[in-house]
């Protein structure tokens, strides 16, 4: 009776074996069917995405870096180019000048006698200035007489006065702007452009028999003139 105890007890303990190992697996499905947490996989993606990011930002600022070179490139290039044109082209003020040296202008011999007629002429408006100074001084104060002067006693008088006084300050104001004139051709005798047509210096324009060289009797005429009478009149009628 005792053999068939112990009998018993063993397979009771197989069986529960079996059924212990039958749960372990089953323990390892169930384990295995769990799904894994999301906040890994969410991690992970944040940490790719930040990884992008700061590729992304740091091929903007080379980029950046890239254009602006490129810019400094071009402009570099520009000013290169810039600087070549102004050695190979000649500027405008240049080429009147070689313009002007083409031309053949008046003569030493005459240019001489247009500033002996020039400085005579200037030596009369210096007189002329100094005597309408004269008159608008008054002789007793040595400043310019105003409307309040006592030598007009009577208001009609006062009045003859003051466009006497503004007549004679006009006159010397035009005086003194032909004297400009004047001193501004004697540069152009020293120069040798004296006498040359402004107008005609590029294209002649052939109004004139001595064309582009202004006629010698406008010159003694209107001494600082510097275009021809025909082209003065176009200008006029414009």
């Amino acid at each position: 009776m005792a053999r068939k105890t112990t009998t018993k007890k063993v397979v009771a303990k197989k069986t529960v074996v079996k059924k212990n190992s039958i749960d372990l697996k089953k323990l390892k499905k169930k384990i295995a069917a769990v799904p894994k947490p999301a906040v890994k996989k969410n991690s992970q993606k944040n940490v790719v995405s930040s990884s992008k990011i700061k590729k992304s930002a740091k091929q903007k600022t080379i980029d950046k870096k890239v254009t602006n070179k490129t810019s400094m490139m071009k402009t570099k290039e520009k000013k290169k180019v810039e600087e070549i044109i102004e050695k190979v082209s000649p500027s405008a003020s240049e080429i009147r000048q070689k313009a002007i040296e083409k031309i053949k202008g008046y003569s030493k011999k005459d240019l001489e006698h247009f500033r002996a007629g020039i400085l005579a002429k200037r030596d009369e408006i210096i007189e002329q200035l100094q005597n309408l100074k004269d008159q608008m001084l008054d002789p007793t104060t040595g400043e310019y007489i105003n409307e309040n002067s006592p030598y007009s006693l009577h208001m009609a008088e006062q009045g003859t006065d003051a466009m006497e006084r503004e007549k004679t300050f006009l006159y010397a104001q035009r005086e003194n702007k032909f004297l400009g004139y004047l001193e501004d051709a004697l540069k152009r005798i020293d120069a040798g452009t004296y006498g040359i047509c402004i107008d005609c210096i590029d294209e002649p324009q052939h109004l004139c028999p001595t064309c582009p060289l202004i006629p010698k009797a406008r010159l003694e005429a209107v001494p600082h003139s510097q275009l021809c009478l025909p082209i003065k009149q176009k200008q006029e009628k414009k």
